[in-house]
């Protein structure tokens, strides 16, 4: 049994139709990436996921539960937490303070915590005082990831992470992905950096139009059906 899956999942934006059918699943342990252009989709997937776009239950299952009419707050508590796109931070509060946000609905046992967020990202706890706007793109990204963390998830959600940063930057946050799928967390990863995603992922889905147009292990998928299936053939 799959840990989170979708079945025939559908969502709209008022009459716009943004997902048509979309089955996917992420097993026990497992990064599964989700890739495509701006527009194919992701974000909408991760939304409905998460309960920020209400679904029909059935739509959605985490451990074999149906969670897709859930309210958002309710799917953190269960143990699905989102790393938005864009961090959504809050500006008024300091680094420390936006990361003791996540504890709303924490599971209290759990590995997470603000020593452990601060071993796994040591600038931030340098840096815990500073308002968490005003730290670099990169060090808000590991605001963003650590607040999600504090939840102690079972799923951590990681939508277009990388979106806006340094290849250095980039390779830093990720080489923190083996110490969080230590703890337990499977992680599903939204971007567009087809590399990026192919090195990190033990499954990759691609979606093009609101519908997965490819999956597959990466080893199993060659560079001519990825850009197919990321960009459509061309007529």
């Amino acid at each position: 049994m799959a840990l989170l899956e979708t079945k025939g999942l559908t969502a709209f934006y008022g009459d716009f139709q943004a997902l048509f059918g979309v089955d996917v699943s992420l097993s026990e342990g497992e990064t599964v990436a989700v890739i495509g252009a701006n527009g194919a989709g992701k974000t909408t997937l991760m939304r409905s996921i998460s309960g920020v776009i209400a679904q029909a239950p059935g739509m959605v299952r985490f451990e074999g539960r149906e969670i897709g009419a859930t309210a958002a707050d309710d799917i953190m508590a269960a143990g699905i937490a989102m790393v938005p796109e864009g961090r959504k931070l809050f500006p008024s509060l300091s680094v420390e303070e936006n990361l003791l946000m996540g504890c709303h609905r924490r599971k209290v046992n759990g590995p997470w915590t603000l020593q452990s967020v601060y071993e796994l990202f040591p600038i931030l706890k340098e840096r815990r005082d500073r308002p968490g706007t005003a730290l670099s793109g990169g060090q808000q990204q590991m605001v963003s990831i650590g607040r999600a963390l504090m939840s102690n998830p079972r799923v951590l959600l990681c939508d277009e992470i990388s979106l806006g940063l340094a290849p250095v930057v980039i390779k830093d946050i990720y080489a923190a992905f083996p110490q969080i799928r230590a703890t337990g967390a499977s992680i599903v990863v939204v971007e567009q950096d087809i590399g990026q995603a192919m090195k990190v992922a033990d499954r990759v889905y691609c979606m093009m139009e609101g519908r997965v147009t490819l999956s597959g292990a990466p080893a199993d998928l060659s560079r001519e059906e990825i850009h197919d299936a990321y960009f459509g053939t061309a007529a």
